[in-house]
């Protein structure tokens, strides 16, 4: 997603009552993140699992969140994502960063890039693909999933190489 898309994202996210954003940095969603820092709406965690654990306190106090993360920070939460955020039912957005995406993308991605759908769909974690022309109508999707207690995943494809 290009710069101008990730801000406004961000800003329609927040404006639509989510209030807490929290994660480890990706580059693939850096101007969505820059766009919270400079809201100082952000809160960066040292690891996924971290801020799974502050976010589904977050959720379960009332207010609605997003944890972004890269696609191996979510490989490596599964157990945390399963144990508690669905076994609880605990209503919380992913935002993850597709890595391995691009077969021209670092050595180290390209394999959990080729089963990022597969990792989605045996944890049952209903998804969405994010662009530039339809970032507004998968936020409403994601959006009406915590309205109904769901949890959900929109992924930001990575199409660029640094």
């Amino acid at each position: 997603m290009n710069e101008i898309s990730q801000r406004r994202f961000f800003d329609y996210l927040h404006k639509n009552g989510i209030k807490r954003f929290l994660g480890v940095p990706d580059s693939t969603m850096k101007h969505f993140i820059d766009q919270g820092l400079k809201k100082k709406k952000i809160l960066i965690t040292t690891r996924e699992e971290e801020a799974i654990g502050i976010a589904s306190g977050v959720s379960l106090s009332g207010s609605k969140c997003v944890i972004f993360m890269q696609n191996a920070g979510f490989a490596n939460s599964i157990s945390t994502i399963t144990s508690l955020v669905q076994m609880y039912r605990i209503p919380i957005i992913f935002l993850i960063g597709w890595r391995g995406y691009l077969s021209t993308d670092a050595p180290e991605h390209l394999h959990i890039g080729s089963i990022q759908k597969e990792l989605l769909s045996l944890v049952d974690l209903k998804s969405k693909i994010v662009s530039d022309d339809n970032w507004k109508k998968q936020c409403d999707w994601a959006l009406k999933n915590l309205e109904k207690k769901n949890s959900c995943a929109l992924i930001i494809r990575r199409e660029f190489n640094d």
